[in-house]
């Protein structure tokens, strides 16, 4: 079946002249509907300006499902029996930090912003509501599964999927009488193991495929913000040990610049990020065999590993410095990253006296 899609500047509409079942989370549906049309709209996310909407904009006046939504980015996905819309909406963009590093940020804040990825699904087959509604939770889950694996900065995590539709539309069987009991209607047999893996697969890559075309990629300086962590929280760290006299605007730039030049260099990257995500493996009681109360010298180890890649072992003393004294916001950090933070200013500060 060919769907008819519908685009006006305040919504879109898929249509379907011989009805959908469909089962959805829409603002204006009943859970399980037969519906000529499936209208995205743009309104505020309550039900009478959505259907108010979806009224003026519904195709040949028929039977409709309707979403509230900010954005009416999208783009459709085919494979064979199987369409797979997927809606974007971010108010999340990359902004050049330097011309090396790029950070994730928003106009409206993080605790404002959202990123919601929501999808319409259409399976050109007759299928019946119990299956219908196990395919709405396949995805569902998939979608939770997949975002989960991507590892996302945390404060990007938080704004991820917080008000995403969903909706699974199948064929109506057809009748003789034109009257249709659902619960008593011919269905197609389907190899169900078959077909969640087909959606599963599909739902996936258009997860994959809207964060390319949001042009959302993350890097370390978001990992950074996910931890509360500063540059000039690191500056001021850096410089904390120093002699007051010594302390001025110049050795502050000068550290600073150092700083972003370091989290520029792949070494010095890796050994960060492997280090965050451990300390979040801890955190969360993931590795059955340690427990965050253990006594850890990963911290130390790979602190250690950061100075020397950045300033070599002249930087194994300040190190040791550093990473007793804990100055700064080194100090109310947990296990592991006091360590490496502790090693990425030593690093830098012996950078920079060394030039």
């Amino acid at each position: 079946m060919k769907l008819n899609i519908i685009k006006k500047d305040y919504g879109i509409c898929i249509n379907n002249p011989n009805h959908f079942l469909a089962f959805s989370d829409f603002t204006v549906s009943d859970g399980i509907d037969i519906v000529e049309n499936v209208n995205i709209i743009k309104a505020k996310d309550e039900f009478k300006a959505t259907a108010k909407r979806a009224e003026t904009f519904n195709q040949s006046n028929g039977s409709y499902i309707a979403q509230a939504t900010d954005s009416l980015d999208y783009f459709e996905n085919t494979y064979d029996d199987l369409t797979i819309f997927t809606f974007m909406a971010s108010d999340v963009e990359l902004e050049q930090f330097t011309d090396k590093l790029k950070v994730a940020n928003s106009h409206k804040g993080f605790v404002e912003a959202r990123i919601d990825l929501s999808h319409v699904i259409y399976i050109d087959r007759v299928i019946s509501p119990k299956d219908l509604l196990k395919i709405f939770k396949v995805v569902a889950g998939t979608k939770s599964r997949v975002l989960a694996k991507m590892d996302l900065p945390l404060h990007i995590q938080n704004i991820l999927n917080s008000d995403d539709f969903l909706a699974v539309l199948a064929n109506v069987p057809e009748t003789d009488s034109g009257l249709l009991d659902i619960n008593n209607a011919e269905y197609d047999d389907i190899d169900f193991d078959e077909l969640e893996i087909r959606i599963s697969d599909a739902v996936e890559i258009s997860l994959e495929d809207a964060f390319e075309k949001l042009e959302l990629t993350f890097g370390i300086l978001d990992y950074f913000v996910s931890e509360g962590i500063l540059i000039g929280d690191l500056v001021e760290a850096g410089t904390d040990l120093l002699n007051e006299s010594d302390v001025t605007s110049d050795i502050q730039d000068a550290m600073e610049a150092q700083i972003l030049k370091s989290l520029a260099d792949v070494n010095v990257i890796s050994l960060l990020l492997s280090a965050m995500a451990t300390e979040r493996d801890l955190t969360n009681n993931k590795i059955r065999e340690i427990h965050i109360q253990d006594d850890f010298l990963t911290g130390e180890i790979l602190g250690l590993a950061i100075s020397n890649q950045i300033a070599g072992t002249k930087a194994a003393f300040n190190f040791n410095k550093y990473y007793t004294l804990k100055p700064g916001i080194i100090y109310g950090l947990p296990p592991i990253l006091d360590g490496i933070f502790a090693g990425l200013i030593a690093g830098c500060i012996t950078k920079v006296f060394e030039e």
